[in-house]
């Protein structure tokens, strides 16, 4: 049976699109048939990571102009191109999506401000996609990668997924966002059947500079320079944060200076395998809440 996975944050900025786009990415380099849907209808990014320029995207869908396999474009190959090491049981995958034109998002917008359409409605219309893709393409794996924050587009997001991951930075506003979030959304989702999890992503204190990781990322970096990364333990704030969150902490990523501030944040997981972002992004696909 197909797993769906929301990825969700109270605010910008957590990295939490890097990590989906990767992680579907080298599910499908391992050999699965994937899923990525971009339901950040308000600042959509999986365009630019793939440089694509669909002709039909989510927001045809929910607008009733399209149907599912109209939206869904094959990846496939741009996973093939950009892996370091090509695999010989490639996978498939597919992706959903949004139009980031603010013309197309007020006319999204304005069909449920006018009253055309109900949450409800919205919410079976993402449940029927969801039910569609799984199907038509018979995937391992569904993706999706929501709005920040509490937005209806969010809840109905989080409502078709088997598996929540609430990411977030260290902050004092993000720490009191997430735990309001944890408290007021995903405890009511974790009652009905939905695993959750934290996910810490750019931990603030464990910055790598780019000078202490020598790869093809970093050219200026030194042959025989620290390669040695700070190893991360769950620490005071983390398992605090935790229990009063009531959702176990899955990872911390550290801050990976190279990727966050790259020119151009891309599949560094499998462009560079053997980057430490890539081990997390590993251990992340092949950890707790896949092995049931």
């Amino acid at each position: 049976m197909a797993k769906s996975i929301a990825f969700h944050s109270y605010k910008g900025g957590t990295g939490k699109t890097t990590i989906a786009a990767n992680l579907a990415a080298m599910w499908t380099l391992e050999g699965y048939r994937v899923a990525l849907l971009d339901l950040d209808v308000y600042a959509p990014s999986l365009q630019s990571y793939f440089e694509a320029t669909p002709f039909v995207c989510i927001n045809d869908l929910l607008t009733d102009n399209a149907k599912a396999k109209d939206v869904m474009v094959e990846m496939t190959s741009v996973v093939q191109q950009v892996a370091t090491h090509p695999s010989s049981k490639i996978g498939k995958l597919w992706v959903g999506f949004s139009n980031p034109q603010k013309e197309e998002v007020y006319k999204l917008e304005g069909s449920f401000a006018g009253g055309r359409q109900t949450n409800l409605e919205l919410l079976r219309k993402f449940i029927r996609f969801r039910d569609d893709i799984i199907s038509e393409y018979d995937l391992d794996y569904v993706i999706l990668d929501t709005s920040p924050g509490i937005r209806y587009w969010s809840i109905n997001s989080l409502a078709v997924a088997d598996i929540l991951f609430l990411t977030l930075k260290y902050g004092d506003q993000d720490i009191q966002g997430t735990k309001k979030i944890a408290s007021d959304i995903f405890k009511t989702f974790t009652n009905l059947g939905a695993k959750s999890y934290l996910l810490l992503n750019r931990v603030s204190g464990y910055c790598v500079p780019h000078t202490l990781i020598t790869s093809p990322l970093n050219p200026s970096s030194e042959v025989g320079a620290a390669t040695t990364v700070p190893q991360l333990h769950e620490n005071d704030l983390g398992s605090t944060l935790s229990k009063e969150a009531s959702m176990d902490l899955l990872s911390a990523i550290p801050c990976y200076c190279d990727i966050q501030f790259n020119r151009k944040e891309f599949l560094t997981a499998l462009q560079y395998p053997d980057h430490p972002f890539a081990k997390q992004i590993e251990k992340l696909a092949t950890g707790k809440p896949f092995k049931d």
